[in-house]
């Protein structure tokens, strides 16, 4: 058995004190000899769009890109006798990981607000870092990746090395009645991966391994999305997962986990041999289908946050192959027929094409912009072949096509607006030595169309995307829609195979707005009203299904429209492994 191990960085402080924050949506910066050719990409929330093209593109090769992640990793199962192996867990599937801990010595001994002394006990009991007010790092330990939660004050921060410390976290909550949450990537749109109380913070564990005689890769639950692509890539195998780069794999897999590599792969939980959890009642659990088998379905999908803290996961991998990417421009008095083409066209191609599709719009601004894009695994020759047959849904070619093979690292560093970094540079400034990506503040709701837009639904959509225009222009940003197509191997699981029951759809929407840091509450409010108004006038054409991982603080219904019919089976996990409800929050299962 040959393992290869990819450890993400030096020991290093992660978070400097004079980090700066520079825009999201900024473009990549051109290379310095000005005959070089280039692909100009711009990250507009979860949207990566093309905005200038230069041809060819050149591919970099990948086997020389630097991999650096984010902290040194200490082994996870260094602290855990018996920890959880690269194939299916044998032996016993719960173990206890709590050590001898002045933080949580006396249950009985409950209060509602530990004292300082009873933190810094927390902190001695931990192999990472307890990071409180008032100390160095904590100006960017607190931070989410969303600038609107930066007003939340945690009483303390966590990075965990292993499942022990966070057995010794739950410990201390459980005794001090501490609000508590878990922390991976930070990306909950509702800012729910902070607290006032003690964040969870598994950013620490975040080491990738292959064993390359089975293809299943062990992934410690703090990895980066973009750390895992890096990593993987070199040895020519992948996840399949989403494009944003900083989102942590923990809540992408807890809660699905759409990418560019679905229709073709599946979701991400789709592809979980195994995980390792910590529970309530501070038991590492192992989980597969045939140990602890109800958690297991549980958190293929049920959410993050509900029933635990995952510590690893055990993935089955697939090839990475070169990626074919794509990228369309059509008029904006033709999106009718676009919008009309597309939907009849991308949900039924072939599992190895995945497309998306994107209207946005400014507000003060002119014309809204219509683009399709995606990824297919396949030659060149072979997607136009499909490309035809998307203009023949159209009625016409697209104006500006932008087709080109790409290595899978290339690829996925294009769909992140990193198309002219490093892996190490396509993250925030305190996450790894030399990251360039920054912050922006979004709203986001989504739906799930299960039938295909009528004419009226499609008049409707493209006025909603006008509708931007007539907000004022002072606060920046953008603001529209994008579909992400379903079916393929989607949609071959049963909804009630696993907890995640968005099985029948035929396109995943996106209603997003951005706007610039420090903007005016009167300009943010006017933001979410247009998008309130627009997701409101698309429910006559929607599911009433929405994406659990784009979690929406304002749904009344989220437990149908997250889980559906498996809510009830989700809430008998619930009880069974936290019965106490110690993992809570306004949208927690139970």
């Amino acid at each position: 058995m040959t393992l290869v191990t990819g450890l993400l960085s030096a020991v290093h402080s992660p978070f400097p004190a004079d980090a700066a924050l520079f825009p999201l949506d900024r473009a990549a910066p051109r290379p310095a000899d000005p005959a070089q050719p280039y692909l100009a990409v711009r990250r507009l929330g979860d949207m990566t769009r093309i905005t200038e093209i230069c041809r060819p593109a050149e591919a970099r090769d990948t086997n020389s890109s630097p991999v650096v992640g984010r902290r040194a990793f200490l082994g996870l199962t260094a602290a855990l006798a018996g920890g959880a192996g690269l194939t299916a867990c044998s032996g016993q599937d719960v173990h206890t990981a709590q050590r001898p801990s002045r933080a949580t010595a006396s249950p009985a001994l409950k209060r509602t607000t530990p004292a300082s002394s009873d933190w810094s006990a927390l902190g001695q009991d931990l192999d990472g870092q307890l990071v409180r007010p008032g100390d160095q790092d904590y100006s960017t330990a607190r931070l989410l990746f969303d600038p609107r939660f930066d007003g939340i004050m945690p009483a303390g921060i966590a990075f965990c090395h292993s499942a022990a410390d966070v057995a010794t976290c739950l410990a201390f909550a459980r005794r001090y009645i501490v609000p508590m949450t878990a922390r991976s990537g930070g990306h909950s749109y509702a800012g729910w991966s902070s607290t006032t109380g003690l964040i969870i913070d598994v950013t620490g564990m975040s080491s990738v391994s292959l064993d390359s005689s089975t293809g299943l890769a062990q992934v410690g639950s703090g990895t980066y999305l973009i750390d895992l692509y890096g990593t993987l890539s070199a040895e020519g195998v992948c996840v399949p997962g989403g494009s944003c780069p900083n989102v942590g794999i923990a809540g992408l897999t807890l809660g699905g986990g759409v990418g560019v590599l679905s229709r073709a792969y599946g979701l991400t939980c789709d592809n979980l041999e195994s995980l390792q959890i910590v529970t309530a009642d501070g038991q590492v659990r192992e989980c597969n289908a045939s140990q602890n088998s109800d958690l297991f379905w549980a958190c293929h999908g049920g959410g993050g946050g509900n029933f635990g803290v995952a510590t690893s996961f055990t993935f089955r991998t697939r090839p990475a192959s070169d990626i074919v990417l794509f990228f369309l421009d059509w008029p904006w008095s033709e999106a009718e027929q676009v919008v009309a083409g597309w939907q009849a066209w991308a949900p039924q191609a072939p599992d190895e094409l995945w497309s998306n599709l994107h209207l946005l719009a400014s507000p003060g601004g002119s014309t809204p912009t219509i683009q399709v894009g995606g990824t297919y695994l396949g030659s060149v020759s072979d997607l136009e072949a499909e490309l035809g047959n998307l203009y023949a849904a159209v009625g016409s070619d697209s104006s500006n096509p932008y087709v080109s093979s790409e290595s899978y690292l290339n690829a996925m560093l294009l769909e992140a607006g990193c198309s002219q970094y490093s892996v190490a540079e396509c993250h925030l400034p305190w996450q790894a030595t030399g990251g360039q990506l920054s912050r922006q503040p979004e709203l986001a709701k989504s739906d799930f169309f299960t039938t295909p837009l009528s004419s009226s639904g499609i008049g409707t959509l493209l006025s909603g995307v006008q509708s931007l225009q007539s907000v004022a222009d002072e606060a920046g940003g953008q603001g529209g829609v994008a579909f992400d197509a379903c079916g393929g191997a989607i949609n071959r699981v049963g909804p009630a195979d696993t907890a995640f029951v968005h099985r029948n759809a035929l396109f995943l929407a996106q209603y997003t707005v951005t706007w610039d840091t420090g903007a005016a509450s009167a300009d943010i409010d006017q933001r979410a009203a247009w998008q309130r108004e627009f997701y409101a006038s698309m429910r006559p054409y929607a599911s009433g299904q929405a994406y659990q991982n784009y979690i929406d603080p304002s749904l009344t219904n989220w437990q149908q429209a997250y889980y559906g019919a498996n809510y009830e089976r989700l809430t008998e996990v619930k009880a069974t492994y936290d019965p106490d409800h110690l993992f809570q929050f306004p949208q927690a299962i139970g």
